[in-house]
């Protein structure tokens, strides 16, 4: 009876073991065969560390190859908390090494982890040290500290500093562009990033080889200017000093080639030092860009050497067209303008008018054109639109809405210069076209977008298109020659060897209610050699108040201008300029 009971007990034992054996099968089964994907899956997740692969931004360069902008790393100091902080032990050792690199204080980097731990006992991240240097990110690794890890940021730096900042413009914290050209050629610029994997054991170390790049990076392309730095830091140090002496809130120089419109400087003060962005936007956000593309203004009198060309190309009018000029003009629909002062009645041809900058005279004269006919013009110059630089935030000037939106006192303003406005870039242009024999070339910052290869891609436009004819040109020319060497200018802007072509101008700013402010802009505009014209260089200054004349500009043209002559080699006028009659 017992042994029966004993093999009872036994088969009962025998059953219940073969029954947990089989849910250890089955459960083994559905482990290893049905859920085999998804779990090693979830593992994988789980070691499995997802990483940026940085696509680099492209390099800027100037015209001469010197480099104006270019990507360098930045890296953050991480660390896994948990892994750091076992069983109760600070990692002080550990916390006074990188703090001898990073200049921190080791008590902080403990707490940074040990509150992290507090907070969170699994927690497997947080931040030492934001974007370092590589070299401080090439000590802290050599630390080789196991629970500390790094993430790699693109960031941006200009070598020349200040120099063009204007122009090139900077990036943000993350690497997005600004201003400038980063901003307005993002396009050839921008990098792709890419995408990798890697593991990392329980203990927080990655996984030798276990690295899987998942898309790769594609580096951005570099931007080739048209500037050449030499010459630009030579035009911003001029500006700046002559800016301070003369009190000038802010000022512009352009220098454009005659032959292809490219621009080789443009200086603006107060200007911005990409490197250190927060310094300007603090004292002076409008100096973060460019004035001479983004600041539209009323010209004032250099606006009348475009009226004069064009009356000359219309054939209403030459060098010799004769007007009695007073200081002051009315019109029948009772429209009047003023000559800046008082003086008796000059006889004046179309040169002495510019010489004298009569308001008067060329009013006259500019109503032997339509409104119409001075507007198209002024479209054929490229006014009231944008350049074809597109650089970011460029205005396009206000030509007042045209004819049918002028009365008969904006109809006379506009001839000189008020009532409408440009940029100092535009005006360039203008003096650009008439120097190149009245054929107008698109304007341009950048030469192209270069590829890895060399090979330059989404370069500027090379067209001209003719404004007015090669005799009215030339004829303008020699006006402007007449100005540079009888105006009251002449001795303080004179270049020995080279016959310039210049023209002043003064305008008073608007005062944003349709009037206008006690405060002038003051300018200069002018060309050389004259006899061979291929250089403009304009100069605008905002409210120079101790100097309220455009007399302020006269040694900033002449700076720049000798240094552009002098830089490129041009050989010396080798005749006198034309003596064209003023007076009759």
């Amino acid at each position: 009876m017992s042994r029966r009971r004993s093999r009872r007990r036994i088969a009962a034992s025998l059953l219940a073991l073969l029954a947990m054996l089989g849910v250890f099968v089955v459960r083994l089964v559905d482990i290893q065969v049905v859920q085999a994907a998804s779990l090693n899956a979830e593992a994988e997740d789980k070691r499995s560390i997802p990483q940026t692969i940085l696509g680099e931004r492209g390099d800027i360069f100037d015209s001469t190859g010197t480099l104006l902008a270019r990507s360098v790393l930045r890296y953050d100091i991480t660390a896994s908390p948990k892994t750091a902080v076992k069983s109760g032990v600070t990692p002080e050792a550990a916390a006074i090494e990188i703090a001898k690199v990073t200049g921190q204080k080791p008590e902080d980097l403990v707490k940074v982890l040990e509150d992290a731990v507090a907070k969170d006992p699994d927690s497997d991240f947080a931040y030492l040290a934001r974007r370092v240097d590589a070299e401080t990110f090439q000590q802290i690794r050599d630390l080789e500290i196991p629970w500390v890890y790094y993430e790699a940021h693109a960031a941006r730096t200009y070598p020349n500093g200040a120099v063009a900042g204007n122009l090139i413009g900077f990036v943000g914290t993350e690497n997005q562009p600004q201003a400038g050209v980063e901003y307005s050629e993002d396009s050839c610029l921008a990098g792709q990033d890419g995408s990798e994997v890697y593991e990392r054991s329980a203990d927080g170390v990655r996984i030798p080889g276990s690295t899987v790049v998942t898309e790769e990076a594609v580096n951005g392309s570099d931007l080739v200017l048209t500037i050449d730095s030499d010459l630009q830091w030579f035009t911003q140090q001029t500006l700046a000093t002559y800016a301070q002496k003369f009190g000038a809130s802010w000022g512009t120089v352009v220098v454009e080639e005659v032959a292809t419109g490219k621009l080789l400087a443009v200086a603006d003060y107060p200007t911005v030092d990409p490197n250190n962005v927060a310094a300007t936007a603090n004292t002076d956000v409008s100096a973060l860009g460019s004035r001479a593309f983004t600041a539209p203004f009323e010209p004032g009198s250099t606006f009348k050497t475009l009226t004069a060309a064009s009356l000359i190309d219309a054939g209403l009018a030459n060098p010799g067209s004769r007007v009695v000029a007073d200081d002051t003009f009315t019109t029948p629909e009772g429209a009047d303008v003023s000559d800046s002062e008082s003086h008796e009645r000059w006889n004046l041809t179309l040169t002495g008018v510019l010489k004298e900058s009569s308001n008067t005279g060329l009013s006259q004269l500019g109503l032997l054109m339509t409104p119409q006919q001075r507007y198209e013009y002024m479209q054929r110059f490229h006014l009231g639109q944008r350049t074809e630089v597109g650089f970011g935030g460029e205005e396009p000037g206000d030509l007042n809405g045209g004819p049918d939106s002028w009365d008969a006192q904006t109809n006379l303003t506009t001839m000189f210069g008020q009532g409408l406005t440009t940029t100092a870039v535009q005006m360039a242009s203008v003096y650009q076209t008439i120097a190149n024999g009245g054929v107008r070339m698109p304007v341009s910052l950048v030469e192209g977008c270069r590829q890895a290869d060399g090979t330059i891609t989404d370069a500027a436009p090379v067209d001209g298109s003719r404004v007015i004819s090669e005799g009215a040109a030339d004829q303008t020319v020699a006006m402007l020659e007449n100005v540079a060497t009888k105006g009251w200018l002449a001795n303080q802007i004179e270049i020995p060897g080279y016959r310039l072509a210049t023209k002043t101008g003064t305008a008073q700013h608007a005062d944003g209610s349709g009037g206008y402010a006690d405060t002038y802009i003051v300018s200069l505009a002018g060309i050389a050699p004259a006899d061979d014209p291929q250089y403009v260089v304009t100069v605008t200054l905002a409210d120079p108040v101790k100097m309220n004349t455009s007399g302020a500009t006269a040694p900033v043209f002449r700076e720049v201008m000798t240094q552009v002559l002098k830089q490129y080699a041009v050989v010396p006028s080798g005749s006198s300029s034309p003596d064209l009659p003023t007076n009759y």
